[in-house]
């Protein structure tokens, strides 16, 4: 759906979707105007609030907006939700669906910066600990990648290996040539990786109740952690999902080895050691970790830009990635 309200446009509906809350807000401002996607901020009886529009169905947003419900009420560090005047944390408008925040005073962590890093991570690990034992009210649309990795690799080359054969047909294309160049070590890496988990303990460790199981964040990094003077706070819950801890470290250690061009086992150390002292790993869920950053994904989200969503990628940044992808498996196999 897409939506390009004015700004007469937004602040009526602001107005008319605070009124669900008994609410007359006070300086109100916009600070997100991307087409349905809106927030406003406002002042109401001395405390700070923010409004938000979402895009995601309600059925989706029945299972994060009560996530974060749930882990607000167990002391977590998550923004409160306040319920409209049916009861209700989601209120519908014209169609659209809005949660009505408080807001967070503080800081957006840097995760360039060492000490915002080490809070950074902190702040998940207490969010990972305190998420456990969720279960989404009826009517949710329920969201969980937990056992579902091998089927998640297996997909993953088998579509690599799809776009293998549409390369081959375009020979005169320098991208295109590229990537055959690289695909066949890159799926000799998937077949190792889909044979190590399915012999590994990843079942045993997956194969639980959900609510047994923490959710993952999954866009977690700078602008998703907020520095106050009550803790780290973590926000944006959209896209949470039922998920070992392993697919948020996942990203945050291959994101910073993408940005530093190569693989570090004192970096990985380090974050380890500074999402431990709160929220301690097992043996099994380091194996699941060590086993999701050795199979491809940067490879494969770098070739899904060309194949799947039409955009430019040059030869060049394909040979890094690809070597980037190589250069890990030693350091990985000594973790």
């Amino acid at each position: 759906m897409k939506i390009n309200n004015t700004i007469d446009e937004l602040m009526e509906i602001s107005s008319n979707v605070l009124s669900k809350y008994n609410i007359t807000p006070q300086n109100i401002t916009i600070i997100q105007n991307e087409g349905l996607k809106s927030l406003w901020k406002f002042k109401y009886k001395n405390k700070t609030m923010c409004l938000k529009r979402f895009r995601h169905t309600k059925e989706k947003m029945i299972f994060t907006v009560n996530a974060q419900i749930y882990i607000k009420n167990k002391k977590g560090n998550v923004p409160k939700v306040y319920l409209n005047n049916n009861e209700d944390p989601i209120t519908e408008y014209m169609g659209q669906l809005f949660v009505l925040y408080e807001w967070i005073d503080g800081r957006d962590l840097n995760f360039t910066r060492a000490t915002d890093f080490n809070y950074g991570l902190q702040g998940l690990a207490a969010f990972h600990k305190i998420s456990k034992g969720y279960i989404p009210p009826e009517g949710a649309k329920i969201s969980s990648k937990l056992g579902r990795w091998p089927e998640q690799y297996s997909s993953m080359r088998n579509r690599m290996l799809k776009w293998k054969e549409i390369a081959k047909s375009n020979p005169k294309n320098s991208t295109y040539n590229c990537y055959i160049e690289h695909i066949d070590s890159i799926i000799e890496l998937c077949n190792q990786q889909i044979n190590i988990i399915e012999n590994s303990s990843y079942k045993k460790i997956t194969d639980i109740p959900l609510h047994e199981s923490g959710l993952c964040h999954q866009d977690y990094g700078s602008g998703n952690a907020i520095l106050s003077d009550r803790g780290i706070f973590v926000i944006d819950l959209d896209g949470v999902t039922y998920d070992l801890p392993a697919r948020d470290l996942r990203k945050i250690i291959g994101k910073r080895a993408e940005k530093r061009g190569k693989w570090e086992k004192e970096d990985m150390d380090n974050i380890l050691n500074a999402y431990e002292k709160i929220n301690k790993l097992s043996a099994e869920d380091k194996e699941a970790l060590i086993i999701d950053l050795t199979f491809p994904h940067w490879f494969f989200g770098t070739i899904k830009n060309i194949f799947s969503k039409n955009k430019l990628v040059s030869p060049g940044k394909i040979t890094k990635i690809a070597q980037l992808e190589k250069q890990k498996i030693k350091v990985l196999r000594n973790c």
